[in-house]
C-alpha cells in the first residue's frame, strides 16, 4: 500500500490485460487479487502484433490514472518472460513474434510490466487461488480451439529450457496432434462432417444440447473425445505424475456431462496405483484467471 495526502493507506491497483485470439479482457485488479474492474474489446488478431501492442497501449493510457503500481499481460503465443516479448506464435496473430510488450510499456509509462503465456496465467491462478488452492504439483489443460497446458509446481510454473514447457497439444496421438483429435473446434468439426453440414451450422453448446437430448451423433463424438482427452492425461501424468489435473475452456462448463467420462477415460489408461492417487477437477476462475493469473505473474516477477 502508499500513502495517500491524508496519510490512509491506499490499495495498490494494477492494470490487468489478457490477450486471447477472440478478445482482449482488460481492467484493474487489487493487491490483494479481487478484479475491480473488467472490460472487453475485440482482439482483431488479424491486424497483427503492432495492432495489438496498440490496443495495450490504449489500455494503459486510460486505465493509468487509476491504476499505476503496475501493468500485467497474459497473452496467446509463447512468451520470454525476461524480456517480456512474444518469442514464437501460430499464424492466427500475424506479425506477433518480436513483439516487446514489457520493454514498450515501461518507456512509455515508467510503469513496471510483466508478461507469461495465457495458459501458464490460467494454470497460476487455479494453482493459487482456484481449483487447485492446496496442492503442490498442478497440471492445466485448457481445451479450446486447440489444447494448452501448463504445470505448476509450488506455485510457481515449470517454463522449461526453452520456455516451452507443457506444449502438450503437439503431443503426437494415433497419427495425429492431441488437439487435432481432442479440442472442442474438432468435436464440432466432427459432428458436422457427419451430419454433412456446412461448417459453422453447428457449436459445442448445441452439440452438447442435442447429446443431452439422446442425439447419437452428438454422444458419439462426445465419448470419442473425451476418450482422447482421457488418453492424453495419462500420456502426461506418466512423465509429470501430478497431484491434481484442473480441466478448463468454454466446453468446461459441462462438466455435469464430461466429469465421470473423463475420469473414466483416465482410469482406462493410467494404471491403478497413479490413477488412484490423483485428482480431476475442473477450473473454478473460468473468465477471470487470465488476468488474476497476469497478476499472480507480475507479483512473483517484481518480488524477484
Amino acid at each position: 500500500m502508499k500513502e495517500n495526502e491524508r496519510g490512509k493507506a491506499e490499495m495498490k491497483k494494477y492494470i490487468s490485460i489478457d490477450i486471447g485470439g477472440t478478445a482482449i479482457k482488460y481492467g484493474i485488479v487489487s493487491e490483494d487479487a479481487e478484479v475491480l474492474l473488467k472490460k472487453e474489446m475485440k482482439t482483431e488478431a488479424q491486424k497483427g502484433g503492432p495492432a495489438i501492442l496498440d490496443k495495450v497501449i490504449g489500455i494503459v493510457e486510460a486505465l493509468k490514472e487509476e491504476a499505476d503500481a503496475g501493468v500485467c499481460i497474459s497473452t496467446a503465443g509463447m512468451v520470454d518472460i525476461e524480456k517480456g516479448e512474444i518469442c514464437y506464435s501460430a499464424p492466427l496473430i500475424p506479425n506477433y513474434i518480436g513483439t516487446a510488450f514489457k520493454k514498450t510499456v515501461e518507456e512509455r509509462f515508467g510503469i513496471p510490466c510483466e508478461v507469461e503465456n495465457d495458459v501458464n496465467c490460467a494454470g497460476l491462478a487455479e494453482s493459487i487461488s482456484g481449483a487447485g488452492k492446496g496442492h503442490d504439483i498442478c497440471l492445466c489443460l485448457t481445451i479450446g480451439t486447440g489444447i494448452g497446458g501448463c504445470i505448476v509446481i509450488g506455485q510457481n510454473v515449470y517454463h522449461g529450457y526453452s520456455n516451452s514447457a507443457c506444449e502438450v497439444g503437439y503431443i503426437q496421438m494415433d497419427g495425429a496432434e492431441y488437439q487435432e483429435l481432442a479440442s472442442s473446434r474438432v468435436l464440432v468439426q466432427k459432428v458436422e462432417n457427419r451430419r454433412g453440414l456446412a461448417s459453422g451450422t453447428l457449436n459445442g453448446k448445441i452439440i452438447f444440447q442435442e447429446a443431452g437430448s439422446g442425439d447419437e451423433t452428438c454422444i458419439q463424438a462426445i465419448n470419442e473425445m473425451t476418450e482422447v482427452i482421457g488418453k492424453g492425461i495419462a500420456t502426461i501424468c506418466y512423465v509429470l505424475n501430478p497431484e491434481i489435473i484442473i480441466l478448463g475452456g468454454g466446453i468446461m462448463a459441462q462438466k455435469e456431462y464430461l466429469y465421470d467420462r473423463i475420469k473414466a477415460a483416465m482410469e482406462r489408461h493410467l494404471i491403478p496405483a497413479i490413477s488412484e492417487k490423483t485428482k480431476l477437477a475442473f477450473a473454478e476462475h473460468q473468465n477471470e484467471a487470465g488476468m488474476l493469473g497476469a497478476f499472480y505473474h507480475f507479483q512473483k516477477r517484481q518480488e524477484r
